[in-house]
């Protein structure tokens, strides 16, 4: 099923990629970072600044939605697009992650995951039609199976029973969308395994198998370490169709961000630059700052001038350290509109520099100048 989803690979530098998504309500250049948006907005932004900042494509959340408004609610103002006012694709998450977080609230079965809302404690089931319902009534684009997200440190038989579990609801999610979506809709699987290498192989063999429009790799950024992460990176893609996207989950810093592109990875989404903006750290190009150190009282350069953001490039360190030190709210909009603008900024100089062959030279700069910064 085409359902007008595509992926086109432009350049390749090395493992490095650089291509494009279409989808029905536009093209998602890659590699690609998504803002997310968990509850059918991008924290502290407003979301006319996410679409100028550059980005193609957002994130929103099952779990999260599913409890507040709810999916129904939504369908009715015409889905997530309408609500938010959001006009491009939307990437929606299953929830599995959210609800595997909520350790002494869910319990898992083979059915799905039964759990009680952290909002008021009412009970709900999550099975995988469920989320694939719940996605395609909200409208989103691009949707995820429902998964089980393994912790850090896992055993193997405990990564291999719900790796193969996974698997099993992989199947049943692309059953259960095959009936019910709508056109343009598409369908992701997940890798998981844990960082066992024959546990992603199986994984990834499996999902191959059941056939799908693109491929994530989950169950990483979870504690396992920056080293770790890129090693299972670094076995797992090769395993992926090269004519399919390949979409790394919750992740991360900027460098996390250039170290994956380099081991062939195309989409990215994580909460820390919103996160980071809210508590008054600032990505630039040359390196994270804490814009609530004393240091920057009398800072009157602006954030970052090499900045494409009004947010970082019209006003002072000097002035944003006194926006956090007064508590007022408009420090964490402006510095998360600015970590923004930064992310879309990183992903635009990656895919010009894999195009023009120089993206091994652009990561080996930017880890000299991040490393020397602290970053």
């Amino acid at each position: 099923m085409n359902n007008g989803f595509s992926y086109a690979l432009k350049a390749q530098d090395g493992k490095a990629r650089s291509g494009v998504i279409t989808t029905p309500r536009g093209d998602i250049r890659t590699p690609a970072f998504m803002p997310v948006g968990t509850a059918g907005t991008v924290k502290a932004m407003l979301i006319d600044w996410v679409r100028a900042s550059g980005a193609d494509v957002v994130l929103a959340n099952t779990y999260h939605l599913m409890l507040r408004p709810g999916a129904e609610r939504m369908s009715r103002f015409g889905g997530l697009h309408g609500f938010m006012n959001w006009t491009g694709p939307i990437l929606t998450d299953s929830g599995g992650f959210q609800v595997m977080s909520l350790a002494k609230l869910r319990r898992i079965s083979e059915n799905g995951v039964t759990f009680q809302s952290h909002i008021d404690g009412a009970a709900h089931e999550l099975s995988p039609e469920r989320a694939i319902e719940i996605q395609c009534a909200i409208g989103s684009d691009i949707q995820m199976v429902l998964d089980e997200c393994t912790p850090f440190p896992c055993e193997r038989d405990e990564a291999k029973t719900s790796m193969e579990r996974s698997m099993r609801w992989a199947q049943r999610s692309k059953d259960a969308f095959e009936t019910m979506s709508a056109p343009g809709q598409t369908l992701f699987g997940i890798v998981q395994g844990g960082i066992y290498p024959e546990l992603r192989e199986a994984s990834a063999r499996t999902l191959t198998a059941i056939g799908f429009e693109g491929y994530a790799i989950g169950g990483l950024a979870v504690g396992e370490g920056t080293e770790l992460m890129l090693e299972t990176l670094a076995t797992t893609t090769p395993l992926l169709p090269e004519g399919r996207p390949r979409y790394l989950m919750g992740v991360g810093t900027p460098l996390d961000l250039v170290n994956a592109v380099a081991e062939g990875v195309d989409m990215f989404d994580c909460v820390m630059p919103t996160r980071s903006g809210r508590h008054g750290q600032a990505f630039t190009w040359a390196g994270k700052l804490n814009l609530r150190n004393a240091a920057f009282a009398e800072d009157m350069h602006p954030l970052d001038e090499a900045s494409t953001s009004p947010a970082a490039r019209d006003y002072s360190r000097a002035y944003l350290h006194h926006l956090f030190k007064a508590n007022e709210l408009l420090g964490p909009m402006l510095t998360s509109w600015a970590n923004i603008q930064f992310y879309q900024d990183l992903m635009a100089a990656i895919r010009l520099a894999i195009e023009e062959g120089r993206f091994e030279a652009l990561a080996d700069d930017l880890r000299v100048r991040w490393a020397t910064a602290g970053d």
